[in-house]
């Protein structure tokens, strides 16, 4: 970790120790204890997470000897088994334990700002030097005298906050653009479950209720249900198929394109979130030849859906304005008819949780994995409304998504930007002075 600034060894300036090793009764809830799998880079992974009691949390900090395992603001939290170089700094507002496997860096603030030390841990850089000293099984272990034996820069401290400062401000504004994207996805969300699975608008008008929606838009509604192979629904509206209002097509079952450096991009399931958002910081290239090939069958286009088949089966995105990609193995493409062209609603509609469990009706089991066959993406059942309604819903839910496709953009650039002069500050190549003017033509 050459450059112009002094490096010391981790273990000089921070306190290194592990997370807690007592055993521990799991509770289905209480106080989060987090083991690596739930660092993240700058976030906590919260899919999957185990609780203890207060009383636990308490025991396994009670006595001298523990109290230092007790995590504290400005903590840098490493994962030690599995991918190593993931991070997290722990805030003043955090709560919570951490096992064994998990490694907390103590700066000395004196010498160490907490945040300068969280990007010297998430770079390139250390993640190098600490590959020199990798042991472990092939899950990949790192032990503490490992940790602190790894070197660090130490600019002076004015200098490691405005490094910190620069390269928080870029984060500050990418974590920003997430939660706004949760906001309106979930906004999006609750739209479609009101109108078209709970039927909220009918259910007042039949109840004589204010709907607390525009009269106009209320007007468009029936006051009424029918029934349906799908239970109640309301009058004038319909169960229709996937394959009624868009064309389902399948990807091309050919041998994996060879991944080039640059050239076209292919889709592949790690570029589908799970917000419907599709991300291509990892973008999966191929050449002109292969491309050509690939879109044979479709090429998508703005407001082209695509779906998985396998693995995370059912998994949907939406394809956002600007990009045109060929469609990878084990997914298929789902593109709005002439006549109905609705792509926000077809998009909300498969990721809604009535078509969830649609797609579960839907699938094969199979000995490893269950699969969505694509012969049974076209029956997938919804519930139908008039054109007027989706027209309507279209009209209100497009501004959110391109909002949200935008966003992604606009963090996929500022993280590169971040990736870029990250090793450069922390190195000492690049001064803080010229970083600044970076940030501002960023």
């Amino acid at each position: 970790m050459a450059g112009e600034y002094p490096v010391v060894r981790v273990g000089d300036v921070c306190y290194v120790t592990d997370g807690a090793h007592a055993k521990v009764d799991r509770q289905p809830h209480g106080v989060l204890y987090l083991t690596s799998k739930n660092i993240g880079v700058g976030r906590l992974l919260l899919g999957e997470v185990d609780y203890i009691s207060e009383e636990d949390y308490e025991r396994l900090f009670a006595n001298s000897s523990k109290s230092q395992r007790r995590l504290s603001p400005g903590d840098v939290l490493v994962g030690i088994i599995g991918t190593f170089g993931n991070a997290y700094l722990y805030k003043k507002q955090d709560h919570f334990g951490v096992s064994s496997a998990v490694a907390l860096l103590r700066p000395d603030q004196s010498r160490l700002e907490p945040r300068f030390l969280y990007y010297v841990v998430t770079s390139p850089i250390f993640r190098v030097a600490h590959s020199a000293y990798k042991a472990g099984s092939v899950q990949g272990y790192t032990n503490i005298p490992t940790i602190k034996y790894l070197p660090v820069p130490i600019p002076p401290l004015s200098e490691q906050r405005a490094i910190a400062h620069i390269l928080g401000t870029l984060d500050d504004k990418i974590e920003l653009n997430r939660r706004m994207n949760e906001r309106l996805e979930a906004m999006a969300r609750a739209l479609f479950k009101s109108w078209f699975v709970d039927f909220d608008p009918v259910r007042a008008k039949a109840q004589s209720r204010d709907s607390r929606l525009p009269k106009q838009i209320a007007e468009l509604f029936p006051d009424s249900f029918g029934d349906s192979e799908l239970g109640e629904i309301p009058n004038g509206w319909e169960v229709g198929q996937i394959g009624d209002i868009a064309a389902v097509i399948d990807c091309l079952h050919a041998k994996k394109p060879e991944r080039c450096d640059s050239g076209r991009p292919c889709l592949q399931l790690n570029n589908i979130r799970d917000d419907g958002l599709i991300d291509m910081e990892d973008t999966f290239f191929i050449d002109d030849s292969d491309y050509n090939k690939w879109i044979s069958r479709m090429e998508a286009t703005k407001g082209d859906c695509v779906i998985t088949n396998v693995g995370r089966v059912g998994a949907v995105a939406q394809i956002p304005e600007g990009l045109k990609a060929a469609l990878g193995r084990n997914m298929t493409g789902i593109r709005c008819k002439l006549d109905y062209p609705f792509p926000t609603f077809l998009v909300e509609c498969l990721l809604s949780s009535a078509m969830r469990a649609e797609i579960t009706r839907k699938m094969d089991s199979g000995t490893i994995l269950n699969a969505l066959n694509v012969k049974n993406i076209p029956k997938l059942r919804f519930h139908k409304a008039s054109a007027k309604v989706m027209e309507r819903f279209e009209h209100m839910t497009r501004p959110l998504r391109q909002k949200m496709e935008h966003n992604v953009v606009q963090s996929r650039t500022l993280a590169a930007a971040r990736d870029t002069l990250l090793p450069k500050l922390i190195s000492g190549e690049l001064r803080v002075k010229k970083s600044e003017e970076a940030a501002i033509v960023i």
